[in-house]
This record gives structure tokens, sequence and C-alpha cells, in this order.
């Protein structure tokens, strides 16, 4: 399986705002260079961008979890 890793050390956020739906959820496809989350970083939101197509088998941190350069996030099963 292809995962999808931290390229940056920061606060995960699977949502644009704490009202708003996730931006992908469990058995959902994905393409190449999609929005999938965010990272905080000294108040600054960058977007996680998807490396690979896929499906979203699961996700291995959540809302809120601060985590670090190359950490696996997400974890892809065949598109």
């Amino acid at each position: 399986m292809t995962t999808i890793k931290a390229q940056m050390p920061g606060v995960f956020y699977r949502r644009p705002a704490p009202e708003k739906p996730a931006y992908v959820d469990d058995g959902e496809s994905i393409s190449e260079g999609q929005t999938i989350a965010l990272i905080e970083v000294m108040k600054t939101f960058n977007e996680v961008k998807a490396d690979a197509s896929g499906t979203v088998a699961e996700f291995l941190v959540e809302d809120g979890d601060e985590v670090d350069v190359g950490q696996d996030i997400v974890r892809l099963g065949e598109a």
C-alpha cells in the first residue's frame, strides 16, 4: 500500500474549518494533487496534497494531532 507523508511538522487537520466537512473520508477515491488535509505551522495553514492517486484506506492520524516531517498520515489502497 502507498502512504502519504507529512511534508512539514505541525498540527494536522482533516477539514478546512471546524464547521466544514472533511476534505476526504475513508473509502473515497482521490487524485494526485488533490487537497486532502491541512497542516498548521505557526498559525499558517498549509494544504496537504495527495502525491498519488488511490482510495483512502485509512487516516493514520486524527484531527489536532501533532505530525512530524515524513510521518505517514494516510494509507491508500488501489485506485
